[in-house]
């Protein structure tokens, strides 16, 4: 579990000053069925920040709709079911498809989308890849830096002629609640942990078809949020063999495994 160290203030809030002075302001949704905040820094009065900040949400609730395992109707349960064929869905579910088989190859099996030989799931890639896709509409806005944090993953970054902001990030000890193992400073770029603490034995193994409920956690951070959640599950499936295949696959991305 990744908590916010240096939080801003409440959604919709009106702008206030931050420890360094600049103004500050924060939005929260709950889309993909989790809490989803983005925090702005900057120019925070800008209309154009709540116009890219409610795009954000436009596409996170789209890709919800598209991919969700838990919603009858999104379009990934209607085409398992047949009530969609594969030239009728949206696109997204080819690209994501595409890159679950590439997340496959580059852990060296350790994040699959189809371990067991069922359905195709994409649900664990999807949540960084949407947050990728919605974050865009905040880096076209002047003026900010911003973090996105969904559901304890998060994304940073700025808009045009700005220059990033750095955001605490803590790391919360999987075996001791509330407390903060490490801090990391995120300037631009994701970071994502994987682990059974907050939410059970969901993670699975992929050789094996068995649900992982161990203590720990491992948390990856670097370029991108969808490949730190990638590298975070496949860092908690096995943290020996995930360490050494990340090393050589992404040696950009670092990691914590606790």
């Amino acid at each position: 579990m990744t908590t916010r160290v240096d939080s801003g203030p409440s959604a919709r809030s009106t702008a206030q000053p931050g420890s360094d002075g600049a103004p500050r302001r924060a939005f929260v949704e709950q889309a993909m069925g989790l809490p989803v905040s983005v925090h702005v820094r900057g120019d925070v009065d800008r209309p154009e920040v709540g116009t890219a900040v409610d795009q954000v949400w436009g596409v996170l609730h789209r890709a919800d709709a598209v991919f969700s395992t838990w919603r009858p109707d999104s379009e990934l349960m209607r085409l398992r079911r047949g009530d969609l064929c594969a030239a009728q869905v949206h696109p997204w579910l080819a690209e994501v498809e595409q890159l679950c088989v590439d997340a496959e190859r580059r852990t060296g099996g350790l994040f699959s989308a189809s371990f067991d030989g069922a359905h195709h799931d994409p649900t664990g890639l999807v949540k960084g890849w949407a947050v990728e896709r919605a974050a865009l509409h905040l880096r076209h806005v002047p003026g900010i830096s911003w973090c996105v944090n969904a559901g304890g993953d998060l994304l940073a970054g700025a808009g045009r002629q700005a220059a990033a902001s750095t955001w605490t990030i803590g790391v919360e000890d999987p075996r001791v609640p509330g407390s903060v193992a490490a801090t990391i400073p995120l300037r631009v770029g994701g970071l994502a942990t994987s682990g059974a603490a907050a939410r059970g034995a969901h993670v699975v193994d992929p050789r094996t078809a068995t649900p992982i409920g161990r203590d720990g956690s491992a948390t990856v951070w670097g370029p991108t949020l969808l490949w730190a959640d990638v590298w975070a599950t496949a860092l908690f499936v096995d943290p020996d063999e995930g360490a050494v295949t990340l090393e050589g696959a992404d040696p950009a991305y670092r990691s914590l495994v606790l």
